[in-house]
Formats: structure tokens, sequence, C-alpha cells
């Protein structure tokens, strides 16, 4: 048997990935904070905040994967198609100029455009890792849960900054293919060192085409209109048992 693990908040994701999972016969249980309820199964998937998630899966001797800190930034230039750096919050705190910052796997706090450095939050560690790019002006942004270096479901997130499930997740097939062809080729390139599982943002860039926007964790990334029971294929991939 199998049970995911899912944390105490409802959302319309982690609602939708139970209804998918009871339909396979999966147990699901609800973890409060860092209390993991007593689980007997020998396949357990995490589905969780990224905060919470690795004292989660320590708990039931599991790792979780996650894309290196640096993965974006070591891209070639031809996927980023922007200039991206791996920095700290600290020296971010400096930039006079507007620029997008980010931490590179948790949400500790918003991804944007700052006007510059003096506008980030105060609440953290100059040491926090975070990535520094060139702002740019994203057409469309798409979502792909890839396992095994394939698509395995996607799905638009994002219209020039305008939230895409306000047109019901809709796209063409054509953009559709393209988004998925663009990833399989990132993922099939030898330079390009991934996570099994994992999260895949690319979108096209205003006078630029097609780039990537970053890498997410399977195990904690929202679904927009992706399968749930498609993503459920992808994140039981993305916990892995301690060894």
């Amino acid at each position: 048997m199998t049970t995911l693990l899912l944390s105490s908040r409802h959302t319309d994701d982690n609602q939708a990935l139970w209804r998918a999972a009871i339909g396979r016969g999966w147990s699901v249980e609800r973890v409060r904070g860092v209390r993991v309820p007593q689980v007997s199964d020998s396949e357990i998937v995490i589905y969780v905040e990224g905060l919470l998630a690795p004292s989660i899966a320590g708990s039931v001797q599991r790792t979780l994967l996650v894309p290196a800190d640096d993965w974006l930034v070591t891209l070639p230039s031809e996927y980023t198609k922007r200039q991206v750096r791996l920095s700290t919050l600290g020296e971010a705190r400096t930039l006079t100029a507007a620029m997008f910052v980010k931490p590179p796997n948790e949400k500790l706090f918003e991804a944007k455009v700052y006007a510059s450095g003096a506008d980030l939050p105060d609440a953290f560690e100059d040491e926090l890792p975070v990535l520094v790019a060139e702002p740019v002006g994203w057409d469309v942004e798409f979502r792909c849960f890839t396992l095994d270096g394939k698509v395995r479901t996607l799905s638009p997130y994002l219209r020039n900054g305008r939230h895409a499930e306000l047109d019901d997740y809709s796209a063409s097939d054509d953009d559709l293919n393209a988004a998925r062809q663009f990833v399989e080729q990132i993922l099939a390139d030898p330079s390009v060192k991934t996570p099994r599982a994992v999260v895949v943002d690319v979108g096209v860039i205003a006078g630029k085409g097609w780039a990537v926007v970053e890498a997410n964790a399977a195990w904690g990334s929202g679904i927009y209109g992706c399968d749930p029971d498609v993503v459920l294929d992808v994140i039981r991939h993305a916990t892995v048992p301690l060894g």
C-alpha cells in the first residue's frame, strides 16, 4: 500500500491530489505541523509546504528530491535568455537597480522585481542564498511536472502577469507542444543535471522567445491546471527512502 502525506492546510491543490490518491486506493494522512501520524505502508509520498517538508520526510526515514540552488544559473544562456546569478540576500540588499530576486527553492519571501535592494525584506539573514535575475517581460508561463526526462503533465499559469486560471488554464495545442518540446530538449541536454522528478517552469520572454523561468521541487509545487493523477506519478518519485 501507499500513503500520501498532506499538509494540515486544505488547499485546492492538496484536495485534488487527495481525490486522485483515494481513486488509486491509497491511504491519505494529514500532518499537523511536523507531527506525522503513524504510517505502516511501505511507500510514502509527501506533498507539503517547503519549510516543513525536510523535517516531515526525515521523521519517516525519507528524503526529498530538490533541484540544486544554482540549477538555473548553470543552464546554458540559450535556455535562460537573461542574466541570472546566485547571490546572497546581504549582497542583494546593496543593489541600486531594479532586479528580480527570489530564494532558489523555498518561498521564504515574495519572488518579484524589487526596485532596489533596500526594498528586500529584512526578516532574514544576510547569508540566505537568492537568485538575482535581469527583469524581463513574460508573455506566458507554463508549469511542467517532469519525470525521467519527459513532461508528464503541464499547464499555463500566467499570461502577461495575469493568472491563467481566469481562462480555465486553457492553452492551444501548439503552445502546449512547444512548451513540452522545449523542456524535454533541456532535460535531454547532458550538461543539465536535474532530479528525475522535478517541476520545470518555462515561458516566452517578450521579444526573445522560449526560456526557463525556474525549477522547483515537485513535492511542494502548485499544480494549477495539471492533471492531479499524473502529478501523483511524479511526486511519488520525488520522495526517496534514506540511503
